[in-house]
C-alpha cells in the first residue's frame, strides 16, 4: 500500500461525525453500579476512569509506559465535552482528550517512523515499529464494543500494521482462512521455522482483546520453545465479529482444528489449545469436543462455572465488564438482572461438561491467587475432569510478574506433552 492510500485510509476511517457514539454510552446497562478490580491478569479499575487501566499488560505487550502516562494525562486535563463529567475517558468525538484519538495518534507517529524505517532498508526496525503501531490502534479500539464506530475504525489499523509487519518481520507469520457456516474467519500462524513440521499451539485471549495482541507469546514464549502459535479472535470479536458470543463458545476453534490438518508446517499430531479469560472457557470446551485432535487444552484464569453462576462475583466486576459480554451477547439496554440470567448457560458445568466424566486427554487450569474470575475450584473441576489434568494456583504478586510466572507454566506443561 503506497503512502497516499494509507493517509487516505487514515482520513477516511477517523473523519469527523456528528453521530458517533461515545464508548461508554454504548451499551446501557440499566440500574448498574460499578466494582472494582486490582490483578495480574485484568489491570485496575481507577476511580474516575470508564476502562480498566490494564497498565501492566499493555507494558508487557509494548506500550512505552512514560507515552501511557502522557496519553492518559492528555485525557484528564480535556476540556472537552465527556458523557459522563466524572469519567475521564468519556470525551464525545473523535478529537483532542477522547481515548481513540489519543492511542491513534501515537499509532499513526508510529506507523510513520516505520515507514522511514523501511526507506532505510531497516526492515527489522520497521517490522517491530508496526507491531507497536498495532498494540496502540488496539489499545485505541479498546474495549472493542460493538456498534463503537470509532473503535472499529482503530481495529482496522490495528490489522493494518500487524500484516505490514508480517511482510517485514524475520519471523514467518501466515494467515489461514476457515470457512464456517459460509462465511470466513481469518486466523494468523507464527512459524520459528518452515523446514519441519512443528507442535503447534492454538490461543485464543478474552472478550476485549484482539488476537494481535498476543504476538508477545510467540516472541517470548513459544517461539523460542520451538512451537508454533495459531491466534484466533473469540466469536464476536475483531475477524470473527461475525459470529455472536453463544454458550458453544468453541466453534470457531472447533473448525479451526478440523481444519489445521491442511495447513503446511504444522504437526497435526500434536496440537494444544491454550485460552486466556474467556478464551478459557472456549480452550477446555474445545477439549471436550475435539479429544482425538488435541493433546492438552490450557486455561489461564478462564471464565469456566463460577463467575458465570454466582451473581456475587459479577455484582465485584467493572461496568467495563459487564458491558462487554452485554455487548458480545448483542443485550443493549438491558438491567442486569436479565443480562445475569443468561449466563449460567455458559458455564461448562452446567453444560455437564465438568465434573461428570473424564475426557482422556490432560487439562491444565491455572489461575493467581484470589482470581476474581477463575476461582481454585474451577481449576479443580478441570483437574479432575481429565486424565492427567492439574490444577495450578500461582502467587498473585508481584502484580508486574502474574503473565510471565503464568507462561512460564505453561511452556513447561506443553514441552512435556507435545513431546
Amino acid at each position: 500500500m503506497s503512502d497516499t492510500s494509507k493517509t487516505n485510509l487514515s482520513e477516511q476511517l477517523f473523519a469527523p461525525r456528528m453521530n458517533t457514539k461515545e464508548t461508554s454510552n454504548l451499551v446501557k446497562i440499566a440500574n448498574l453500579k460499578s466494582a472494582s478490580v486490582h490483578n495480574a491478569l485484568d489491570g485496575d479499575s481507577e476511580k474516575g476512569w470508564y476502562r480498566v487501566l490494564r497498565r501492566p499488560q499493555w507494558i508487557w505487550q509494548g506500550i512505552d509506559p512514560i507515552e501511557m502516562e502522557a496519553i492518559l494525562s492528555r485525557m484528564a486535563s480535556s476540556t472537552a465535552t465527556r458523557t459522563s463529567d466524572e469519567l475521564l475517558d468519556t470525551v464525545i468525538g473523535y478529537k483532542p482528550g477522547n481515548w481513540t484519538y489519543e492511542w491513534t495518534q501515537v499509532g499513526a507517529k508510529l506507523q510513520k517512523k516505520a515507514r522511514a524505517y523501511v526507506e532505510m532498508g531497516q526492515k527489522e526496525k520497521a517490522a517491530d515499529t508496526l507491531l507497536k503501531a498495532s498494540m496502540y490502534y488496539s489499545v485505541a479500539a479498546y474495549p472493542h464494543l460493538k456498534g463503537d464506530t470509532l473503535a472499529a475504525q482503530a481495529e482496522i489499523q490495528a490489522n493494518q500494521s500487524y500484516r505490514e509487519s508480517m511482510a517485514l518481520t524475520p519471523h514467518q507469520i501466515r494467515t489461514i482462512d476457515v470457512k464456517y457456516e459460509g462465511k470466513t474467519f481469518q486466523a494468523f500462524i507464527h512459524l520459528p521455522r518452515t523446514d519441519k513440521l512443528l507442535p503447534t499451539v492454538i490461543v485464543s485471549g478474552g472478550l476485549d482483546s484482539l488476537q494481535s495482541d498476543l504476538w508477545r507469546l510467540y516472541r517470548d514464549y513459544f517461539g523460542p520453545a520451538g512451537f508454533a502459535m495459531v491466534t484466533l479472535d473469540m466469536p464476536s470479536v475483531g475477524h470473527s465479529s461475525r459470529w455472536a458470543l453463544t454458550e458453544d463458545t468453541s466453534r470457531l476453534h472447533q473448525a479451526l482444528v478440523q481444519q489445521i490438518r491442511d495447513v503446511p508446517w504444522v504437526d497435526n499430531t500434536k496440537v494444544a489449545m491454550l485460552g486466556l479469560r474467556f478464551g478459557g472457557n472456549a480452550a477446555i470446551r474445545l477439549g471436550f469436543m475435539e479429544p482425538t485432535r488435541l493433546k492438552t487444552c490450557i486455561s489461564l484464569g478462564g471464565a469456566i462455572h463460577s463467575v458465570l453462576t454466582q451473581p456475587q462475583m459479577l455484582d465485584a466486576m467493572p461496568r467495563m465488564y459487564l458491558d462487554v459480554i452485554a455487548s458480545r451477547m448483542g443485550k443493549h439496554g438491558v438491567s442486569k438482572s436479565s443480562l445475569t440470567s443468561h449466563l449460567p448457560a455458559w458455564s461448562l458445568k452446567n453444560q455437564g461438561l465438568l465434573g461428570r466424566r473424564k475426557v482422556d486427554i490432560p487439562m491444565l487450569g491455572i489461575s493467581l491467587k484470589n482470581d476474581p474470575v477463575c476461582r481454585e475450584i474451577d481449576n479443580q473441576l478441570i483437574e479432575m475432569s481429565s486424565r492427567g489434568g492439574k490444577a495450578i494456583t500461582l502467587p498473585d504478586t508481584p502484580l508486574h510478574d502474574g503473565y510471565h510466572r503464568s507462561m512460564v507454566t505453561v511452556i513447561e506443561w506443553l514441552k512435556d506433552k507435545l513431546a
